[in-house]
C-alpha cells in the first residue's frame, strides 16, 4: 500500500476532500475545482477511496445537457454552443433535471475505507468496482439511478456508494486499468447480452476506437462473433489487436462496403447520419442496439427496413443483471484486456476532456485524485 493512501483499518479520514464539482450545464467554466466534506457512509452503504476514476461522453453530455430535448445535435456541436452561452434544461440529465451542483464520475476504481451499518465486513480494505447503474426496485423493473447523474461520483477522493453495488476484483491491473471498465464495459455487454449474439454470428460495431465501441469489439471477440469495425484513419491496426475480423474506415460506405442483409447485429452508439445504412446490412431478423448518438440523435429511419426484415431494436441503458458480475469474471479468467489511453491528475479534467472530445484517442482516459500515484 503506497504512503498516500489510507489504510482502511486505523486512519481517520479527513474532514474535507478534493473534488471536482459541476455547478450545472454549461462550458468548461462549470467545472469548479472545491474543497468539500468527506462523505460519510450510511445503514447499507460503503466510503470509497477513489484510487482512479474514468472519463465518459456521459459526464460531458450531462455537464452540457444533451439528453434535453431541445438538443438535436451531435455532441460535438452541443460542446460548442455550450461554450457560446451557458444555458440551464430542466430535462437535460438521463433522469430529467440533474441534481446540481453534483459531483461527476461514472467509473470507479477504490478501496473500500468506511462501511456502514450492515455493510458486509468483508469488504474493508478490497479494491473495487463500482457497478454505476443502480435499479433500485430489481432488476425486474426497468427504471434506474446512476453514480454520477443522480447523486456524487468518482471525481472526488471519496465517494459513498451502496455496498452492494462494489465488487472485489483479484487481478494485476492497474487502478486506472480498471478504471476504465465499468462504465464502457457494462454498457458494451449489456447490448451483447441483450441481442443474445451468439459464435459464428456477424457482427457491425459503429465507434468501435471509442470506449464503449472497443469494449464491444472485444466482449464480441470474446462470444465467437465475426467483429465488422467501423474505426477512423489509422485506428485499424489497433482495432484488429483487440479482435475485429474486418475494418471499415469511419466515412466509408457502409452499404457498398458490406452489401445487403450482410450483418446478423449491430451495435452503435454512434447514431448520426450513417443510423440508415445500419438497417440496410442487417439481415432478416437482424438485431439493433444503441446505447448513444454521438454523431447526433435525430435520424432518418425507413419503417419499411424495420418492418419488412423484421428488425428488432433495442435501447439500452440500464445494466442487466448478470453483466457486471460477468465482466469481473471477464477480468479475472483474462478474457478481456485494458484499453487505457492516458491518464491525468484531477485537476486536470478540463484539458482531459477536451483531449477526449478530439477522438483521436483508442480506448479510455482515466483522472487520478491528488494524494495517489500515476499508473
Amino acid at each position: 500500500m503506497s504512503a498516500s493512501q489510507i489504510d482502511p483499518q486505523t486512519a481517520p479520514l479527513p474532514a474535507q476532500m478534493l473534488a471536482v464539482v459541476t455547478t450545472g450545464n454549461g462550458g468548461y467554466d462549470k467545472l469548479e475545482i472545491r474543497h468539500v466534506d468527506t462523505p460519510k457512509p450510511g445503514a447499507g452503504e460503503v466510503v470509497l477511496q477513489v484510487l482512479a476514476a474514468g472519463v465518459n461522453n456521459t459526464e460531458i453530455n450531462t455537464r452540457l445537457g444533451w439528453y434535453s430535448a431541445s438538443v438535436t445535435d451531435g455532441t460535438d456541436a452541443a460542446q460548442s454552443a455550450q461554450q457560446q452561452a451557458a444555458q440551464h434544461k430542466a430535462d437535460g440529465g438521463w433522469n430529467a433535471a440533474t441534481p446540481f451542483p453534483l459531483i461527476q464520475g461514472t467509473d470507479c476504481c477504490g478501496r473500500v475505507v468506511r462501511l456502514g451499518k450492515d455493510a458486509p465486513e468483508g469488504l474493508l480494505g478490497k479494491r473495487v468496482i463500482v457497478r454505476a447503474c443502480m435499479r433500485p426496485h430489481g432488476f425486474s423493473a426497468p427504471d434506474n439511478v446512476w453514480m454520477a447523474s443522480d447523486f456524487d461520483g468518482a471525481f472526488a477522493q471519496y465517494v459513498k456508494v451502496p455496498a452492494d453495488e462494489v465488487f472485489p476484483v483479484e487481478c494485476d491491473w492497474s487502478d486506472a486499468e480498471l478504471a476504465t471498465i465499468p462504465c464502457a464495459y457494462g454498457t458494451a455487454e449489456t447490448m451483447l447480452h441483450r441481442t443474445s449474439l451468439g459464435p459464428g454470428e456477424r457482427v457491425l460495431i459503429a465507434g468501435a476506437s471509442g470506449g464503449v465501441g472497443s469494449a464491444a469489439v472485444q466482449l464480441a471477440k470474446r462470444r465467437g462473433a465475426h467483429v465488422t469495425a467501423i474505426v477512423g484513419a489509422g485506428k485499424a491496426q489497433m482495432a484488429r489487436e483487440i479482435g475485429a475480423d474486418a475494418i471499415i474506415e469511419r466515412g466509408a460506405d457502409v452499404v457498398k462496403a458490406l452489401g445487403e442483409r450482410a450483418i446478423d447485429v449491430v451495435i452503435d452508439n454512434v447514431g448520426g447520419a450513417g443510423f440508415p445504412a445500419m438497417l440496410k446490412v442487417l439481415r432478416q431478423a437482424g438485431r439493433y442496439a444503441s446505447s448513444g448518438a454521438i454523431a447526433g440523435p435525430i435520424v432518418a429511419l425507413d419503417l419499411r427496413d424495420m418492418y419488412l426484415k423484421d428488425i428488432t431494436l433495442f435501447g439500452s441503458t440500464a445494466w442487466d443483471e448478470p453483466v457486471f458480475a460477468a465482466l469481473v469474471g471477464y477480468i479475472e479468467r483474462g478474457e478481456i484486456r485494458p484499453l487505457l489511453a492516458r491518464s491525468y491528475p484531477l485537476t486536470d479534467i478540463v484539458a482531459a476532456q477536451q483531449e477526449f472530445l478530439k477522438k483521436s484517442h483508442f480506448g479510455n482516459f482515466v483522472l487520478i485524485p491528488p494524494g495517489l500515484p500515476s499508473p
